[in-house]
């Protein structure tokens, strides 16, 4: 029986991508997609999510390409501009949960600098009975020690909780650690398990 449902953030509840921003100020897709990989990278992103501050992530990269200061500067300067919106459909499901009463935890590699953004722009964080901030807890996921935490801090059992992500590593480390999972791709989708598993 699954009693609680565990939801990742970004490309889940958040919509999030970097290509928003960096169309307008990179017009060429060659040149961006190699900034986007080589500059201001996934793997240089994750250390800000682990809680490295933003002005150590940006000075690092602007030591190393100073002629891409402006560039990478912008991506904490103009972080919220690829923060378009939430994804309705998942958050519609996630206040269903919360009407039926099934406890709702998040676990999330973010900054939390960042976060606080999120948090005080969408109203569906208060249905949250807790959550797990990578940046406040200098782990990430796919660390299995993150999953860990998540459960001791709230007494969670994994078989019983249902996890949500739409990246496949994130997946398979909640499967090793007993997790039932959902791989996230479409809010319909998610309706529809939600539905089989007797959550909706």
């Amino acid at each position: 029986m699954l009693d609680a449902v565990v939801f990742d953030l970004g490309g889940v509840l958040i919509r999030w991508d970097p290509e928003l921003l960096y169309r307008q100020l990179i017009p060429d897709p060659a040149e961006r997609r190699w900034f986007l990989s080589e500059v201001c990278s996934p793997a240089w992103n994750l250390d800000q999510d682990r809680g490295r501050s933003w002005e150590a992530g940006i000075a690092l990269l602007t030591a190393r390409f100073p002629d891409q200061a402006a560039r990478i500067r912008a991506y904490r300067e103009r972080w919220e501009e690829m923060v378009p919106g939430a994804l309705e459909g998942t958050v519609v499901l996630l206040e269903r949960l919360h009407a039926r009463g099934v406890p709702l935890y998040a676990l999330t590699n973010f900054h939390a600098e960042t976060l606080a953004l999120c948090r005080s722009r969408f109203g569906f964080f208060q249905h949250f009975k807790g959550m797990l901030v990578s940046g406040e807890e200098g782990l990430v996921k796919p660390e299995p020690a993150f999953y860990r935490r998540l459960l001791d801090r709230h007494g969670l059992e994994a078989q019983r909780c249902l996890f949500i992500d739409d990246v496949p590593a994130n997946i398979e480390a909640a499967q090793s650690q007993d997790f039932r999972t959902h791989p996230f791709t479409t809010p319909e989708a998610l309706e529809q398990n939600l539905e089989a598993l007797g959550l909706l």
